[in-house]
């Protein structure tokens, strides 16, 4: 029979060459944790009051607040295994760290690749939360921003996520980035009207609209010639938003229509359209010579 003492007796903890684990370290180890996640929830609310005092967007203040929570939550985690198994170094529980971060950098190239540029996208602070932008084919109010992706409520009701990665990458325009933005609404006029009289009338029409602004001012001008009128854009400024926008072109299309018509400006387009019919053929018919 093996005595307890004879050196093929073999503990589990040696079996398994695992460091020694004290009750006093493991205590200690866990109040580090908790106070890592104490100063990580403290750092948070610190970081979000002090990014909204410097004037940044909500969404912003709370992305960098959880940033620096989930830093200090992992500093802390690393410490407390450095306490807990005297054997493992800080530097090593660091390079433990960064060997798992690159290997799921490498599974999650495209999780991570939207996650930076989220990071970045929310650091410039372009847009926020009830802007209006256009990405590609997507144009609509943003509803959300996080990390990942960006939440746009389509002008026709729907909900659309855009990758970060994408609006990083992609021409975005911020249609609400101004107060107000320019119109241009374009319009065909026969050739042989009165020019003067016609942008005189249009401007006049505009400037009745209540939604124009009156500075800058709205304007007519001749654009190109047709074959038989020429092109008139009518140029003005109204709110930023999609709706006013549109309100502003519905109504001045109305009242520069109504106005030119009343001046006795003829409108209309290059082409002309003839339809067959009893009179084109009467038209049509050559008569016949005297004998």
């Amino acid at each position: 029979m093996t005595s307890p003492s004879s050196p093929d007796t073999v503990a589990p903890a040696e079996a398994l060459n695992l460091p020694p684990v004290t009750s006093e370290a493991l205590l200690l180890g866990v109040i580090v944790i908790v106070s890592g996640y104490v100063l990580g929830r403290l750092a948070r609310w610190a970081t979000r009051r002090i990014l909204r005092w410097r004037g940044r967007s909500p969404s912003a203040s709370a992305m960098f607040g959880t940033l620096a929570q989930a830093v200090l939550i992992v500093l802390s985690v690393a410490a407390a295994l450095t306490l807990m198994f005297p054997s493992v170094k800080p530097v090593n529980a660091l390079g433990g760290i960064g060997v798992l971060s690159i290997a799921a950098g490498i599974a999650f190239q495209t999780v991570l690749g939207n996650m930076f540029a989220g990071i970045v996208i929310l650091a410039r602070d372009i847009f926020r939360v009830g802007d209006q932008i256009a990405v590609e084919d997507v144009a609509g109010t943003v509803i959300e921003i996080n990390l990942t992706n960006t939440a746009v409520r389509t002008f026709d009701g729907r909900k659309a996520l855009i990758p970060n990665s994408v609006i990083h990458s992609q021409v975005v325009a911020v249609q609400t980035g101004f107060e107000h933005v320019r119109s241009t609404i374009s319009l065909d006029i026969d050739d042989r009207s009165d020019f003067a009289l016609a942008i005189n009338v249009a401007e006049e029409a505009m400037r009745t609209v209540p939604v124009v602004l009156g500075d800058p001012p709205p304007q007519a001008l001749l654009q190109s010639v047709g074959s038989a009128t020429v092109q008139m854009d009518l140029r003005f400024w109204s709110g930023a938003r999609q709706m006013e926008t549109r309100v502003a072109q519905h109504q001045v299309i109305v009242a520069v229509l109504q106005d030119l018509a009343d001046a006795g400006v003829v409108t209309g387009s290059d082409v002309l359209v003839v339809e067959g019919g009893p009179q084109l053929l009467s038209a049509l018919q050559q008569p016949e010579d005297a004998p």
